[in-house]
């Protein structure tokens, strides 16, 4: 029986899912011929590309919350509506994709969000150049390799006054134990403090960012996004990728608990020196360790 019910949970994840990555490949396909057209109508590309990522990642986050019955519940601070933002959050899974989308969709600005995304993608036929048509920043974490990409980047955002959510996961990679451990060794040869339930983030390319957008006067805060999940009662364990599109009822039946607490710093309030930057990102993480375990214990005690 429990085979069957398997096979049957695969089909039903094919059948929902589908339809999406036809849709995906259609789009990634007018995302790389608005690739040619960028150079003359950036303005249009860009109106035209965010229009296209909203119809695809709202077509995601609806068989997630929809029809994979996932809830999403959510704390802190209230988002103020079209609002363009940098955006830091640690980083579990896949998963992590719907809890920020779910946030931007919330706060009208789902077809905005960009992420940075790896330099390799970039010569991926169709999606490589569909992302690059959109205006993510295609990274090697080099950040000093990264520094003609970056300026492009910003340079739509500063000069143009693309609306946007500048989205980067400040860990750089997913959390596992392995790399907790890794983590804390680096922390305490460097002597910097390690997170709770965390990695320690990387700075640099925050710092850069922060520091370039501080010219575009529409560019309003910083949201710093803490995402937790648990199943059953194991803490900070997310479903996988597939899972996420294959199995229904995932939060009532199967037992998973998805939760994003959010906190909105204006920019003006932040420190204007490098150092001084690095050291407000690595408080921020020390503080959502501090919060992270805590919830921990109270979701334990319920």
């Amino acid at each position: 029986m429990a085979k069957v019910a398997g096979i049957a949970t695969n089909l039903r994840g094919i059948i929902i899912v589908a339809p999406w990555v036809i849709y995906l490949a259609v789009c990634d396909l007018a995302l790389s011929f608005l690739l040619l057209v960028k150079i003359f109508a950036p303005d249009l590309v860009y109106r035209l590309s965010s229009r296209i990522a909203y119809s695809v990642w709202k077509w995601i986050q609806v068989i997630f919350e929809g029809y994979n019955g996932a809830q999403i519940t959510f704390s802190g601070d209230r988002l103020p509506m079209r609002e363009s933002a940098v955006v830091v959050s640690n980083h579990v899974t896949w998963a992590d994709f719907y809890m920020i989308q779910a946030l931007a969709l919330r706060s009208g600005m789902l077809g905005q969000c960009r992420w940075f995304a790896k330099i390799q993608l970039r010569w991926v036929p169709f999606l490589g150049w569909g992302l690059w048509a959109m205006g993510m920043p295609m990274v090697s974490r080099n950040w000093m390799r990264d520094k003609r990409e970056l300026q492009r980047v910003f340079s739509g955002i500063v000069r143009r006054k693309w609306p946007t959510w500048l989205i980067s996961f400040s860990e750089a990679t997913r959390f596992t134990p392995e790399k907790y451990s890794e983590s804390t060794i680096w922390c305490k040869q460097n002597g910097r403090p390690q997170p709770l339930h965390l990695l320690y983030p990387r700075t640099k390319g925050f710092v850069t960012t922060v520091q370039h957008l501080r010219k575009a006067p529409h560019v309003k805060a910083v949201y710093d996004f803490t995402i937790v999940y648990q199943h059953k009662d194991r803490f900070h364990v997310a479903p996988s990728m597939w899972d996420t599109m294959k199995l229904p009822d995932i939060s009532n039946t199967q037992g998973y608990r998805f939760h994003v607490h959010a906190r909105r710093f204006p920019l003006e309030d932040l420190p204007y020196t490098d150092e001084e930057l690095a050291k407000w990102l690595e408080q921020r993480w020390v503080e959502k360790g501090e919060w992270l375990d805590a919830l921990k214990s109270e979701w334990a005690s319920k």
